[in-house]
């Protein structure tokens, strides 16, 4: 195995260019690396949010859970804005139907975990960026784990990037009762007009299937709302998209729960518009990166 999680063939191995990249970002956050060229790089964040706010987002730690499409993009985002610590939280591989909504996947990366994916190529763009790379299902058992601080540092932010109910739950469930600052993903999946993406409270949220099925199982631990999310208003209906239905033969065999990755996970297949996991990642970036900063 390479340190990246792949196997160590030759069409995995790592180019030469990526060697290079990865020795510079292990040189680069040992402090070996010029504060002036990260500053150049983040010329125009500094115009935007003056030396003042990019100063406290370089100063942040976020936790992302989930490495898919949303949580990919977000990652990119935050890492390109200036953020020096990222935990990166997920058990799954990327697999070539990722290709579609994943932020920085390549065929290469087939069969290797998403986050140490996601390390490879953005330590490739951002070598100054620490990724503490968890490739692990959360879990409310772990969690203590998992959200720890970093060096001392409690998280500035978690990013709900779940698509797993009981997970989606569980992170949120503890980040409410911990006061931890988190955003969360709803559901991208079936959804295409990105004019009806909007941040709000949870208690606001509609016409979202993972939504109601998150809010539902909130307010029967108690929690009702202080949880911001990004969601879509999109509304079901003739034409619009839906689970795709299992073919005849994989219901005559039986065991259908046996197809799942995990306990409990979807089974059958959400279509994804791919432009729109993208979307609301880079949502949820903007929304810490205006936060991180007030």
């Amino acid at each position: 195995m390479t340190e990246y999680g792949a196997a160590a063939i030759d069409l995995t191995k790592p180019s030469k260019e990526e060697e290079r990249a990865a020795l510079l970002a292990a040189r680069a956050r040992q402090g070996d690396y010029d504060n002036d060229l990260i500053l150049e790089q983040l010329a125009r964040n500094r115009a935007f949010l003056t030396d003042e706010g990019l100063e406290k987002l370089r100063n942040a730690f976020v936790i992302v859970v989930g490495c898919g499409g949303v949580g990919s993009h977000c990652v990119a985002a935050l890492a390109r804005s200036g953020v020096p610590k990222i935990r990166l939280i997920d058990f799954d591989q990327v697999t070539l139907s990722s290709l579609n909504r994943h932020a920085v996947a390549t065929l290469a990366d087939v069969g290797t975990p998403k986050v140490l994916c996601i390390r490879k190529r953005l330590e490739a763009i951002t070598p100054w960026v620490h990724f503490d790379c968890r490739n692990e299902l959360f879990s409310g058992p772990h969690a203590d784990t998992l959200l720890e601080p970093l060096g001392g540092q409690p998280p500035t932010f978690i990013v709900d990037a779940i698509d797993n109910i009981d997970s989606k739950v569980a992170l949120l469930h503890y980040c409410s009762f911990k006061g931890l600052p988190v955003i969360s993903s709803m559901g991208a999946g079936a959804k295409s007009d990105p004019t009806r993406i909007f941040i709000g409270d949870i208690s606001a949220s509609t016409e979202d299937p993972l939504s109601k099925a998150t809010r539902v199982k909130l307010r029967a631990l108690g929690v009702k709302r202080g949880i911001p999310v990004v969601f879509s208003t999109e509304k079901p209906g003739a034409g619009k998209a839906g689970l795709l239905p299992l073919n005849e033969e994989e219901f005559a065999k039986g065991a259908i729960e046996e197809l799942a990755v995990q306990e409990k996970f979807r089974v059958r297949i959400m279509p994804v518009l791919g432009s729109m996991p993208a979307i609301f990642g880079l949502a949820v970036a903007n929304h810490i990166n205006q936060r991180a900063v007030n």
